[in-house]
């Protein structure tokens, strides 16, 4: 009944009072992303959800434009900024997604959503990490975060895929609070985002 029901009611009652309270934190980061960074002040990308259905996820964007002399993307180390790095180690670019968790796109908790792209890559066991909403949140990022191998990653996707239940998401918004407070496993072998996932 909580996976089936609760779960959501309390994603939707959270999510629209993060979004009243957190208001004002919208404003004053919204400002400073257009000022140090420029428009777009969010950031906006496909990601596939539960049952692999593609939504648009929200982030307040960390990087800048800036290209090499061919017009291709300067590497992401080169484009995240102070004022990025900031946002993230603090995880105040993750706000936005309050709207995907109000739209039903996302849940609070649950395992992370990916890139379009990593869907050909997964196992026939790992796709199950698409059984239920993806998450703010998860059982792998207090477990690791960027610090965990892929496959690690994707073992306790499906750990908490195959063992939802209040005490398990209330376990999990515990230790978020935790590893945020402590800046843990932002980044991966001092790299600035994730490497990329390839099988």
């Amino acid at each position: 009944m909580y996976k089936k029901y609760i779960k959501r009611l309390l994603d939707i009652i959270l999510s629209l009072l993060g979004l009243i309270i957190a208001s004002p934190v919208f404003v004053i980061i919204s400002i400073l992303v257009f000022i140090f960074l420029g428009k777009p002040v969010i950031f906006k990308q496909k990601r596939p959800g539960k049952d692999e259905k593609i939504f648009n996820l929200y982030k307040f964007r960390t990087m800048t434009d800036k290209k090499d002399k061919k017009g291709n993307l300067l590497p992401d180390e080169k484009r995240l900024t102070k004022f990025g790095k900031l946002l993230r180690k603090t995880s105040l670019d993750e706000l936005p997604e309050l709207f995907n968790i109000l739209k039903g796109d996302m849940s609070f908790i649950g395992p992370r959503p990916l890139l379009v792209e990593y869907l050909q890559y997964y196992t026939k066991e790992e796709h199950h990490r698409h059984d239920v909403r993806s998450g703010l949140t998860g059982w792998a990022q207090v477990n690791g975060r960027n610090l965990l191998s892929w496959e690690e990653k994707f073992k306790k996707d499906l750990e908490y895929v195959n063992n939802i239940s209040f005490m398990l998401d209330l376990k999990i918004i515990f230790l978020t609070i935790k590893t945020v407070l402590k800046r843990e496993g932002i980044n991966q072998n001092g790299s600035a985002t994730m490497e990329p996932f390839r099988r």
